[in-house]
């Protein structure tokens, strides 16, 4: 039997507290297996993921305005499949896959050619319109994750 203070609140013997830990603990991992985590948001079947992508200045054939649709993959981009990972892999619930980079960043001084792209339609329930060019380091990396969506533009070079 466990020891009752005088205003009736039970004690908290060491067999106790140690079953109460345990307790949160378990909580605490059965909710990390179902929390945060690189979990992917889609929009619901009848929504269905369609991007507009429109390259300018790429050069070697890659400019045009491309349409992608997945969840089945198909669209005129030239590897929509890929392009759907692509965004896939850059999607995780309640953040702006297509971000701008943040004011203050500090980027590096590089120059990745005169490319610039728009990206316009609905991704994962959410209307999209985003810019992107490859004018510093951070806006580079910005793009190059969203290869193949935007075109493999090649290496920088420093300014």
């Amino acid at each position: 039997m466990l020891p009752v203070a005088l205003d009736t609140a039970v004690q908290v013997t060491p067999f106790r507290r140690l079953g109460l830990t345990l307790a949160a603990v378990s909580v605490l991992l059965g909710s990390l297996a179902v929390g945060p985590g690189p979990a992917v948001a889609h929009a619901s079947p009848g929504e269905g993921d369609h991007l507009t992508v429109t390259v300018k200045g790429a050069g070697r054939g890659l400019d045009g305005t491309f349409e992608v649709y997945c969840r089945p993959d198909r669209g005129s981009h030239p590897d929509a499949p890929g392009a759907c990972r692509a965004v896939d892999r850059n999607t995780r619930w309640g953040k702006d896959a297509f971000a701008p980079v943040p004011d203050g960043s500090m980027c590096t001084m590089q120059y990745g050619g005169p490319a610039t792209a728009r990206v316009t339609g609905r991704w994962a329930g959410r209307s999209v319109d985003a810019t992107y060019d490859r004018r510093d380091g951070c806006e580079i990396e910005r793009w190059d994750r969203f290869v193949p969506l935007l075109p493999d533009a090649g290496p920088a070079v420093a300014r």
